[in-house]
């Protein structure tokens, strides 16, 4: 298999959304970038954040909000001559725990919003991805609300953790391993401890 050549980060861009829910894709992307020492530069070309890492991949974090996110990857793949087999999309998932990571490659985009347009600009939803758990609402009419909001102090606790466990496996993912990557990623998540002495 094919190792990745454009990591994608999805959220949306500016101060007041960076600690929402929406942006865990940012927020991985973005300690990538830092852990890989890829510097992402404002690309009006590619209507997002790009970088390059040392082994010569692309970061990108597109400005053009979610559910237009297909336009920076496009334009960035065009150019550079990337298929969509080759693309990793990494993005917040409401099926999942907050704690919780998936690697897969195609099927359905789950309703999100950021995904239906990169497959709408592609033409294809097979690129891989890599959902990040944010829990859900409970009731589909708060979901607008919810992933638009700052997560819990516990639940961030949980998805800093994922994050870091992602940024473990990249050797794997760098390397076209996606089989041991997919083991190292797709565990449950550990269950906070349960005070039972009454104690705050």
């Amino acid at each position: 298999m094919a190792a990745p050549r454009l990591i994608v980060g999805l959220g949306n861009p500016g101060p007041e959304y960076a600690e929402t829910r929406h942006n865990a894709g940012f927020w991985l992307c973005e300690r990538l970038a830092a852990k890989l020492g890829a510097d992402l530069k404002r690309e009006s070309r590619f209507h997002g954040l790009a970088g390059r890492t040392r082994d010569q991949a692309w970061l990108l974090l597109p400005q053009t909000f979610m559910n237009r996110s297909g336009q920076a990857v496009a334009a960035l793949a065009r150019f550079h001559r990337i298929s969509p087999a080759e693309m990793l999309v990494l993005h917040d998932e409401l099926d999942l725990a907050p704690g919780a990571l998936r690697l897969k490659f195609g099927g359905g985009l789950s309703g999100h919003n950021g995904l239906k347009d990169i497959a709408s600009h592609l033409g294809t939803q097979d690129f891989w991805r890599l959902r990040i758990g944010i829990g859900h609402p409970g009731d589909r009419n708060e979901v607008v609300d919810y992933v638009l909001k700052r997560p819990r102090v516990e639940e961030r606790e949980s998805i800093d953790a994922a994050l870091e466990r992602a940024l473990d496996a990249w050797p794997a993912l760098a390397g076209g391993d996606y089989p041991a990557a997919m083991q190292r990623l797709n565990v449950r998540p550990v269950a906070p401890a349960v005070n039972n002495k009454g104690n705050p």
